[in-house]
């Protein structure tokens, strides 16, 4: 890159700062938690209630008033999904009652949830409440799991999200990617590195044995979760977020093997679309960009785009390293986040 790499890397330090939740935004969303703990545990003493997603892995962003809150009920209640459907329609019935607006249960959907709002003496956060759910639990403590490794997973990561969403391309229902399969691909970006800042924490090289073993419904979860034996795994490798911000774009823009290659955390590695049978079109699903979701291995998280938007969002990846690669002086992290603009030729 012809970018002054010193001048970028304190930009994008400095961005990382603003796009990290204030103290405040931190203060609502806990109010809001322990609120809905207060009226679930009342109907349901036994039970636990979690936040899980980014707001519990490490990777919330600024101005994101929302949390994910998961039931966890005793065994056997609400084990099936008729238990669960209940389960959503008590609880939004609960929440009613103690001040929260904008109820929405959704005792059908795929995952049964309560969405709703909180009073806004507690800030007004938006709540969704999901029943056991436990697959997004575990999912969520692998990745806080990887944040604690290295800082510099946290600050790509925020860079990476705010990026996508400036430029439009952070939205499934629209053909794009989820904030998620942004995570996995900068996990991904930093367990290949040379040499690896990150390891792959499902059973790679220099990984403790796995101190997490469950299954929930037909997927297997093992990984290790203890962060002091893997301390300073990455320190061999210095290099900075400027670094890791133009392998990722560069690696997205120019190396990746959109027809043929999946990217795996659970490997830390690639597998090939022929090894997971993704090389078809089934019902909406076209496998375009293949993100294998690291415990539900049939996920792939790439299978929101389209032929149209596949197109897009790899001219968003060529304009990202376009910039880093043509444009010397300073101010490569402004152009970087410059929002998109229908119609206007950015890049």
């Amino acid at each position: 890159p012809k970018c002054d790499m010193a001048f970028l890397n304190e930009e994008l330090l400095a961005l990382v700062e603003t796009v990290r939740p204030t103290p405040g935004e931190v203060e609502a969303r806990d109010a809001a938690l322990a609120a809905v703990k207060k009226v679930l545990v009342d109907i349901w003493p036994a039970a636990m209630v979690e936040l899980f997603g980014s707001c519990a892995n490490g990777l919330s962003v600024a101005a994101a008033n929302d949390i994910d809150v998961c039931l966890v009920l005793p065994p056997g209640v609400a084990d099936d999904t008729p238990g669960k459907a209940a389960a959503v329609e008590a609880a939004a019935a609960a929440l009613g009652e103690a001040g929260f607006t904008d109820l929405l249960a959704l005792p059908r959907a795929r995952v049964p949830v309560v969405k709703c709002v909180a009073p806004a003496s507690l800030g007004g956060t938006k709540v969704d409440v999901t029943v056991n759910n436990m697959l997004a639990l575990l999912n969520t403590r692998l990745l806080a799991t990887y944040v604690a490794l290295d800082p510099r997973l946290a600050q790509l990561c925020h860079v990476i999200k705010h990026w996508a969403k400036r430029r439009s391309v952070n939205d499934p229902y629209r053909g794009t990617l989820s904030s998620y399969a942004y995570v996995l691909m900068c996990i991904h970006l930093l367990q290949t590195r040379s040499p690896p800042i990150l390891p792959v924490l499902q059973g790679g090289p220099g990984v403790p044995t796995p101190t997490v073993k469950t299954a929930v419904g037909v997927w297997p979860v093992e990984y290790c979760d203890d962060v002091a034996a893997l301390e300073g795994y990455g320190s061999a490798n210095t290099e900075t977020l400027a670094d890791l911000v133009w392998a990722f774009f560069e690696y997205w823009a120019w190396r990746h093997d959109y027809s043929g290659s999946v990217i795996s955390i659970r490997l830390g590695g690639w597998l090939t679309k022929a090894q997971k049978d993704w090389t078809r079109r089934v019902g909406n699903e076209r496998h375009l960009l293949g993100i294998e979701d690291p415990f539900e291995v049939a996920h792939d998280l790439g299978r929101t785009i389209d032929r149209a938007t596949a197109g897009v969002l790899q001219k968003e990846f060529e304009r990202a390293g376009g910039l880093l690669r043509e444009h010397g002086g300073p101010g490569g992290a402004a152009r970087l986040m410059e929002p998109y603009r229908a119609g206007k030729n950015d890049g």
